[in-house]
């Protein structure tokens, strides 16, 4: 993927649905075409950030079984508002049927609480593998690949190798910081 059209994962529930932020920068490439005195997000990159998170949860759910994952149809297609540079644009994604190699999501995007983009998604999801030879050794490298980004977009999304399900704005627990000891004080040396 050329563009990776999400910043952070903000929840997730594996397999079932995604919660993800897209801050638009006026510093995107694409803004310069797209338009010079009027820069906005294509509706086209609106699309791609919905099937992004889609991919995701789909990922996830199946703790990465399937290296490929792509958008095979977008139905219900609907724009409302413009993403501005400067805007926020939260991307929510829910599955609503699944066989052995298509997905089903709803999908929806909003800036500022107004909606943005609705669709209705089929994405495909398979293995290289399957349809190539030698395809095994880039299925491991598209993993591999996918896992670091996943680190990047949902740091907090791993415990102990464990996924668990995180909502951002949430407190942490507190954990007790040891302190120095005061100047004077005896330490204990090995």
């Amino acid at each position: 993927m050329r563009f990776t059209l999400l910043d952070r994962v903000v929840a997730i529930e594996p397999g079932k649905s995604i919660t993800a932020i897209k801050t638009l920068s006026l510093s995107e490439e694409y803004l310069a075409d797209h338009f010079p005195h009027f820069p906005v997000m294509p509706g086209v990159l609106m699309l791609e950030s919905m099937t992004q998170a889609a991919a995701w949860a789909i990922r996830l759910g199946e703790d990465f079984a399937h290296s490929i994952v792509v958008l095979r149809t977008a139905k219900n297609v609907k724009y409302g508002d413009f993403v501005q540079p400067g805007q926020v644009l939260t991307v929510t994604a829910e599955v609503i049927d699944q066989d052995e190699t298509r997905t089903k999501v709803k999908a929806s995007g909003t800036v500022e609480g107004r909606t943005s983009l609705t669709a209705r998604l089929v994405l495909e999801r398979y293995n290289l593998a399957d349809r190539m030879p030698y395809g095994d050794a880039v299925d491991a490298r598209v993993r591999a690949e996918m896992r670091k980004l996943w680190a990047i977009l949902h740091p907090a999304g791993r415990v102990n190798g464990a996924l668990r399900h995180v909502v951002y704005g949430a407190r942490p627990p507190v954990r007790e910081v040891p302190t120095l000891p005061a100047a004077g004080e005896a330490t204990l040396s090995r």
